[in-house]
């Protein structure tokens, strides 16, 4: 629970200082073992700091309001308004140095660096997994070194970063790491820096835990989504899951399936891709997270402007089965979710050769579809008919409660107004920041 924010909404309420001393207490002895007199002299420290920085004004304390809620725009959602949100980001940092930038919204970023490519990535944990610290820090772990890997580059070091609320047992920070050193020792990649803290200090209180964890590897050959090109071939190799199918088999009753997730087959399969002669000739690796397929070959097919054309038959035979028989029992979309699957787009004279090469490490692969000329969108061929297959707005739901949230929403061009209108005051403050930043150096 955050006791700022708590706070902060009641005082806008216009509800008297007595009364949300008096809820307040209630909130936070329902979840610390404390006497009421330590619960009142913390429930007015609270009420006091945050009346305190009421009505502060100016670029370091204000923003433009969106008036638009995380949850409502689907932001982590992993669909459409993600996307479009992400894009905004993109826009406030604006163009780089970088060769491989956020604008191109691939799984990692690229700079040159000494006459190699450093690529660096970063990935939180999935947040239903607070109570399950070792497959939280597990999972992430194994996401990021997907995402490193598909760039094509090989992991020199990992971070890890972890947050965890103020009644959060300490025990959490050492199952975390567990899980996260657990991937790194077994693929001989350290860990070599991190940072540990409580979630907004003392204004939040429970147990929640959240973190990431980021990698950084090098390459003399980066496979980023812009260079698929018509003509290639997308194969895939089959998928058991990560996070996301962890959290759907845990929260559905189904936790005995949450073992098929626990296996290094992707990242073993990416190292020896890039290990092998062939590997020269791929354009292009990323792996099924975002949205699952429907997200991840829609910004592939945006970023290298080109037509990427998928076979729903060829797709289900590497979904590993017991996944694909959980999604299909909850109605879950297989084509929504992440699946943990590596993508490979190459020209068709070596697709053999890196099917034979995955087959070596006990993956199997198959070819799944093709890009051609064409818009930057993405089609799906299901039952002999190609049609559209566009990410939805948020990924597809897969536990109960996202369900329920699936069906809330409001008018997405409404929405984007607000969020145009907040990230250009973003970026506006920026420029004056800066503006004001190289005056200060110039006087100097």
């Amino acid at each position: 629970m955050d006791v700022e924010g708590y706070v902060r909404r009641s005082l806008h309420k216009k509800i008297p200082d007595e009364e949300i001393c008096r809820l307040l207490q209630e909130r936070i002895r329902e979840i610390k073992n404390i006497d009421a007199a330590y619960a009142e002299e913390f429930a007015l420290a609270v009420i006091d700091e945050v009346k305190t920085t009421e009505g502060l004004s100016g670029d370091l304390f204000c923003y433009e309001s969106a008036g638009v809620t995380m949850g409502e725009f689907g932001v982590g959602s992993r669909g459409y308004g993600d996307h479009y949100a992400h894009r905004k980001v993109a826009e406030i940092i604006g163009k780089t140095s970088a060769d491989v930038g956020v604008d191109q919204m691939d799984d990692g970023g690229v700079v040159r660096a000494q006459g190699t490519y450093v690529v660096s990535t970063v990935d939180g944990m999935h947040s239903r997994l607070s109570e399950y610290p070792f497959l939280a820090g597990f999972h992430a772990t194994r996401a990021t070194l997907r995402d490193v890997y598909v760039m094509g580059a090989r992991p020199v070091g990992l971070l890890s970063d972890v947050h965890i609320a103020d009644d959060g047992d300490v025990a959490k920070l050492f199952d975390y790491t567990a899980g996260v050193t657990t991937v790194a020792d077994a693929l001989h990649v350290p860990l070599i820096a991190g940072s540990t803290l409580r979630i907004g200090g003392d204004m939040v209180i429970g147990e929640r835990m959240t973190g990431c964890v980021g990698v950084v590897g090098v390459t003399d050959h980066v496979t980023a989504r812009k260079a698929a090109a018509p003509g290639d071939v997308l194969m895939m190799t089959e998928g058991s899951g990560g996070g996301t199918i962890a959290t759907a088999a845990i929260y559905s009753g189904h936790a005995d399936i949450v073992d098929e997730t626990i296996n290094l087959h992707f990242l073993k399969a990416c190292d020896a891709l890039i290990k092998s002669p062939v590997f020269s000739h791929i354009h292009a690796m990323t792996d099924v997270t975002n949205g699952g397929l429907r997200g991840d070959v829609s910004e592939m097919a945006e970023t290298a402007k080109c037509t990427v054309v998928v076979d729903d038959a060829l797709l289900r035979v590497l979904v590993a089965p017991r996944i694909l028989s959980l999604l299909d029992r909850f109605g879950i979309d297989y084509l929504g979710v992440s699946l943990d699957a590596l993508l490979v787009v190459v020209p068709p004279e070596h697709a053999d050769e890196i099917i034979a090469v995955v087959a070596k490490t006990g993956v199997r692969m198959e070819k799944i579809g093709f890009i051609r000329e064409g818009p930057g969108v993405s089609r799906l061929v299901r039952n002999g008919i190609e049609g559209e297959f566009q990410p939805k707005f948020r990924e597809a739901p897969y536990t109960s409660l996202k369900k329920v949230v699936d069906r809330l929403g409001r008018d997405f061009e409404e929405m984007k107004a607000g969020i145009d209108l907040s990230a250009a005051a973003a970026l506006a403050k920026k420029d004056r920041i800066l503006a004001k930043l190289e005056y200060e150096k110039q006087i100097i």
